[in-house]
C-alpha cells in the first residue's frame, strides 16, 4: 500500500516496565490505523540520518542513552513535523542526559509517592478529541509526580492526597497532556506502568487517540 503513514517504536529499559509488550501494543494500535510500524530495540534509530521520514516517533523507553549529536537530528525532524508520543515511562524518563530531547519531550519524572496506590484520574479538557466521551476514572498504578513545561496544554489530571508525602498534599498535576515542539506535536500520558494497564479501556482509548493526534 502507498502512502502509509509511517510510525517509529522503540522500547528497552526496565524489564518492570514490561516495554516490549507495551511496544507490541503500540504497534498493534498503529497498525490498526494502517501505519507502517518499525519496532526496534535500537535507541540510536531515533536519531538516524532517515528520522525524518517517520509521521511518529515513541520511545517505550526506562532511561537510555541518547547522544547529543543523535538527540538533535531528532528534534530538529520533530520541530519539521515529526510526531512525539509517550506513555509513563516513555518521555518521562528516557535518555535523561540529551537536553534536546528533554526539552522536545515536555515533562520529567521525579516520584509516584506510596508507589501502587489507587488514585482519581479528572478529565479536564472533555471537549479535547483525546478525551471525549470518557469520564473521570479511578486508576490503580503509580500516580506520577512530574516536572513539566508550562507550555502544556493539560488534557487529565491528578491531585496528590498527601497521604505518602504530606509536603505536596493537594498538588494538582497533569496525567495527560499535550503540546508542540516546533511543527511537530507531542502527547503524553503517564497512565501505563505495565503493558496489562493498557488494555484498560479508558488507557487504551487516550494512548490510541493521542498517537493519532501526535502523528503527522
Amino acid at each position: 500500500m502507498t502512502n502509509r503513514r509511517k510510525a517509529l517504536v522503540v522500547y528497552g529499559g526496565m524489564e518492570l516496565h514490561t516495554p516490549k509488550r507495551g511496544a507490541e501494543t503500540v504497534r498493534d494500535l498503529l497498525e490498526a490505523e494502517l501505519f507502517a510500524v518499525t519496532l526496534t530495540e535500537d535507541c540510536e534509530a531515533l536519531g538516524a540520518e532517515d528520522i525524518g521520514t517517520y509521521d511518529l516517533v515513541m520511545p517505550v523507553v526506562t532511561g537510555g542513552t541518547l547522544s547529543r549529536e543523535r538527540g538533535e537530528r531528532l528534534t530538529a525532524a520533530i520541530r519539521a513535523g515529526t510526531g512525539l508520543a509517550g506513555y509513563h515511562m516513555g518521555l518521562a524518563t528516557s535518555f535523561r542526559d540529551c537536553v534536546p530531547f528533554r526539552y522536545a519531550a515536555g515533562c520529567y519524572w521525579v516520584a509516584h509517592p506510596g508507589n501502587i496506590i489507587t488514585y482519581r484520574v479528572d478529565v479536564t479538557a472533555p471537549d479535547h478529541p483525546i478525551m471525549a466521551g470518557i469520564e473521570s476514572f479511578e486508576h490503580t498504578s503509580e500516580q506520577y509526580y512530574l516536572h513539566y513545561d508550562p507550555a502544556v496544554e493539560v488534557l487529565a489530571t491528578t491531585t496528590f492526597s498527601g497521604e505518602h508525602h504530606p509536603w505536596r498534599k493537594d498538588v494538582v498535576m497533569p496525567v495527560v497532556f499535550t503540546t508542540t515542539h516546533g511543527a511537530g506535536r507531542v502527547f503524553y500520558s503517564s497512565l501505563g506502568h505495565t503493558a496489562d494497564e493498557l488494555e484498560i479501556p479508558e488507557v487504551r482509548t487516550i494512548l490510541q487517540r493521542g498517537l493519532l493526534w501526535a502523528a503527522r
